[in-house]
């Protein structure tokens, strides 16, 4: 009998906590969790990390990545941030928060967090819909789209239009990297990881404020399976939310 040599090619990262999701078949704030925790640890700041989330399916980050956090009231993720980094100037200080949590009620938040140049990360999950709360429309609900408080499809003459937030972001004074990535199949996920760590390392640096948008599922609320969501997100989302890279000061700072 041939001796066969296992190898180990994957392996969940240290910062993550071992335990079975709960979030929803398809949802990809899991893929988000294991992109921040790997960072965390390839970058050794795990240790040195303090969390701040709010409400909305992203408030359970704090249940998965082995970090100190702190849970803020909806929408002011970035307030309690900007606390927490002026007081502990040492730590790295990340924020994770969703599309209705940070462009509706939290849009002031994050305004003046970003101009002000407030040196933390923000991670923004963008998947059209408040997922947590029954499927409501949010500020990034795309032309048409049903949810259960646009029955008819979102009307721009009503509701007004799609919020793009990476380029708002990317327009404020003090925001040193601003871009926009998706998580629906693997060679996007691999930019995604590259972006985020770009996210992270202007706060590092000292640069600024650092932003990273990623495109993500809703299959739940989507009323799709896990393969049509994906879809969506390439077919419907990229096309009005373009990736790319939307204010970049690492690049002038090594130039």
């Amino acid at each position: 009998m041939t001796n066969v040599q296992e190898k180990l090619v994957f392996d969940r990262s240290d910062a993550i906590v071992d335990r079975a999701t709960h979030y929803c078949p398809g949802c990809q704030h899991g893929v988000a969790h294991r992109l921040a925790g790997e960072l965390l640890d390839e970058m050794g700041i795990t240790q040195d990390t303090l969390l701040v989330t709010s409400i909305g399916c992203s408030v359970f980050l704090y249940n998965y990545l082995k970090v100190d956090s702190v849970e803020a009231p909806h929408g002011r993720a970035p307030a309690v941030a900007t606390g927490v980094k002026r007081s502990r100037p040492d730590k790295f200080v990340l924020s994770y928060q969703g599309d209705g949590d940070l462009a509706s009620i939290g849009m002031a938040e994050i305004m003046h967090c970003a101009n002000r140049g407030e040196k933390v990360s923000i991670i923004f999950v963008n998947n059209t819909v408040y997922g947590m709360t029954g499927g409501q429309m949010a500020p990034t609900t795309l032309e048409g789209q049903k949810t259960t408080t646009s029955p008819a499809g979102r009307n721009p003459g009503k509701e007004g239009l799609p919020i793009r937030m990476a380029e708002i972001i990317g327009q404020l004074g003090g925001t040193a990297y601003s871009a926009r990535v998706a998580l629906n199949n693997v060679k996007n996920i691999r930019k995604a990881k590259k972006a985020m760590k770009k996210a992270f390392e202007v706060q590092q640096k000292g640069l600024g404020f650092g932003f990273i948008e990623l495109l993500s599922t809703c299959p739940t609320n989507w009323r799709m399976n896990p393969i049509q969501a994906n879809e969506r997100v390439e077919t419907e989302m990229i096309p009005y939310f373009p990736l790319g890279v939307y204010k970049d000061l690492t690049e002038e700072a090594e130039g």
